[in-house]
């Protein structure tokens, strides 16, 4: 889904929501007589002008090109009938949801909540609570028996009683039997709205109210609240565990870590032995830095704990363990929390998924009931009132016999689209089986019928998306298009590449020189800031001594003087002492920055090809590629392409001016 999204944005590098002032609207070209016109070609150009690398792709003929390419692919597609396919179907449809997230908003409401948010991230709250879990939709008597054990606890919390071992006694959260009910820190959209709102508004040292989630009903105890801890930046090296348990291995990564500590603290260069030693190979090239992080983050409290106490850019922490492996973690920048600009899109989107979303949607509701005309039928309305009884409480009442008699329109929104009776009353029979409470049964119908008639209102704008919002049908034009050239792809031409045995091994041997292994060496390199403790170490190396034996020698008295690593390496691998030529044997003494080395080579392999199945996912690349360069020479030979140049000249003209 990854690759599929970056096509989308690949072909004719289209991007959502961009678009260009309104031109007049010409046939440019037509593709077995399906018009293309002037204001689609002009507005991708004028959107693509500044992402486009290749200048020859800004010229208009050789743009013009492009975009009769493509069109080209989306008419093959059609033709073959991609557009029925249900799963593109349902991924277009997935595509128009996430589209239509931003129109679907209230923004006063969502800057409210965006400014609440943000005022709550400068703070993180620590507090315990106690659980009474409740279903939503729960039996009003299986409520109120929740909310009565509820304010039992909170009462005796009120009271003085310790709140830890009332948390043990009543909480139904499982972890409460061992954590008495601590949550540790938390900060904003770390747990859900009413609870969070909840703990926000209790000061420290106090009880909550009662609070209502959708997991039941929380006594919440806040116990301290602290200065968000911005984010920091630290550099770390990693001995990983063992992948089994083995407490050999795991007394082994325990020993390289304090070895490589004690290297530190005789001074050497962090980067350094990152770069040699540590084994999180996303970050050791770099010297072990990892991206800047805030508290709850990463997976690990314990790393965020070490990293967030280092005070000063250059301290370095002791070994420490997690979960992953054993660490040491050096500190580049601590900084603040971000800005309100800067977390602004990051927290509009947050707030879209959760509990927050439901006060937006009542909001944009209410602001539809006034853009659109909704008319309710009294006498209709009547009638659906005639049919419901009592029994739809305890899930026992059905539709009438004679439903499909109740044709009579309900209601109806802006005169063009209507809504039955029948259609209400299938509404009610499924809402019942949620277990409908309210009382008297005129009072709960009329809020059904607030809800259904509300669900339709909101349904009839998102329908109406493409003609309300010009730049929205645009948008999905593309979308639709770029679905549809990635199904016909990867019929026509990547499992073309990737089946075709024979041809892939056509293309691979004729572009042999393209796929070649660089020079390798199997090798034991041992380094040190001494060249004395090299020399020595050389000597051990010729009279056959091994790794553990030169090590036991040399690092002596707590100080670890010389580090081994072993294995098969590309000769200008990093972390790898540069080398004129290798060569079996045991090498002179080698100065590369501020370390000596003596390598032990075991083997060397030269340069040379790879096979094809060293190299097969690049080889189906190129191939792949090439493919599809002769595939649209085909096609316009399939489809019948006639361009307007007159037109086109006059395109030209406007574009540039």
């Amino acid at each position: 889904m990854k690759f599929k999204k970056v096509l989308l944005g690949l072909c004719l590098f289209v991007s959502a929501m961009s678009f260009s002032q309104e031109v007049k609207k010409e046939v440019l070209f037509t593709v077995d007589g399906t018009p293309y016109y002037t204001d689609e070609f002009i507005r991708v150009y004028k959107k693509n002008l500044d992402l486009v690398k290749d200048d020859s792709q800004k010229d208009l003929d050789n743009y013009l090109n492009l975009f009769i390419g493509y069109k080209l692919k989306v008419s093959k597609a059609n033709k073959l009938g991609l557009q029925n396919n249900r799963k593109y179907q349902s991924e277009l449809k997935t595509y128009r949801t996430q589209l239509a997230k931003n129109y679907l908003t209230d923004t006063k409401v969502t800057k409210e909540l965006t400014d609440e948010a943000y005022a709550r991230s400068k703070k993180e709250l620590k507090a315990s609570h106690i659980l009474i879990t409740v279903d939503e939709n729960a039996a009003p008597a299986d409520t109120l028996k929740a909310y009565n054990k509820a304010a039992e606890a909170r009462k005796k919390a009120l009271a003085g009683e310790d709140f830890g071992k009332l948390a043990q006694q009543y909480s139904q959260d499982p972890s409460a039997k061992e954590n008495q009910g601590d949550l540790g820190y938390f900060t904003v959209f770390r747990m859900v709205y009413p609870f969070e709102s909840g703990a926000y508004n209790t000061p420290v040292g106090q009880i909550s109210k009662i609070v209502r989630s959708r997991f039941g009903y929380h006594v919440i105890k806040v116990t301290d609240i602290r200065d968000n801890r911005g984010d920091v930046t630290v550099a770390h090296i990693m001995i990983m565990k063992p992948k089994k348990d083995n407490p050999e291995e795991a007394a082994k990564a325990k020993s390289t870590i304090e070895d490589i500590y004690k290297k530190l603290k005789q001074g050497e260069d962090f980067a350094a032995l990152a770069k040699q030693f540590s084994q999180d190979k996303s970050t050791s090239a770099g010297g072990g830095k990892l991206n800047r992080f805030n508290s709850g983050e990463l997976s690990s409290t314990v790393f965020e704990d070490q990293a967030f106490a280092l005070k000063n850019p250059g301290d370095i922490s002791a070994p420490f363990e997690t979960q992953y492996g054993w660490h040491i973690a050096k500190l580049i920048e601590k900084n603040g929390i971000k800005s309100y600009d800067e977390v602004k899109p990051e927290f509009e989107n947050r707030i879209r998924k959760d509990e927050r979303s439901k006060l937006i949607e009542h909001s944009l509701t209410e602001k539809l009931k006034k853009k659109y005309v909704v008319k309710k039928d009294a006498a209709t309305y009547a009638k659906v009132l005639k049919a419901l009884n009592d029994k739809i409480y305890t899930q026992g009442w059905i539709l009438p016999a004679n439903i499909d008699t109740y044709t009579q329109t309900l209601f109806t929104i802006n005169k063009d689209k209507k809504y039955s009776a029948k259609d209400f009353l299938s509404y009610v029979e499924m809402q019942q089986k949620a277990g409908l409470i309210v009382k008297p049964l005129s009072k709960q119908v009329e809020l059904l019928y607030n809800e259904y008639s509300n669900a339709k209102l909101n349904a009839y704008y998102n329908d109406n998306l493409e003609d309300e919002f010009p730049e929205f049908g645009m948008v999905m034009t593309e979308y639709r298009d770029g679905l549809l050239l990635f199904d016909l792809m990867e019929k026509e031409i990547w499992e073309k590449a990737k089946n075709d045995t024979v041809a892939l091994d056509g293309y691979y041997k004729a572009n042999i020189s393209k796929y070649q292994w660089k020079e390798r060496v199997d090798a034991e390199i041992y380094s040190s800031t001494k060249e004395d403790i090299i020399k020595k170490a050389k000597k051990y190396l010729k009279k056959g001594k091994g790794a553990d034996y030169i090590k036991a020698e040399l690092n002596k008295d707590g100080k670890i003087e010389v580090l081994e690593k072993k294995g098969v390496f590309e000769k200008d691998s990093d972390g790898l002492p540069k080398v004129n030529e290798w060569k079996t044997g045991i090498s002179d003494v080698i100065k590369d920055g501020g370390y000596y080395y003596v390598i032990k080579t075991n083997k060397v392999t030269p340069a040379g090809p790879k096979s094809l199945e060293e190299s097969k996912g690049r080889v189906i690349n190129d191939y792949q590629q090439q493919l599809e360069s002769t595939w649209i020479s085909d096609l316009e030979k399939e489809f019948n392409v006639q361009v307007n140049k007159d037109v086109f000249a006059k395109v030209k003209k406007q574009l540039n001016q």
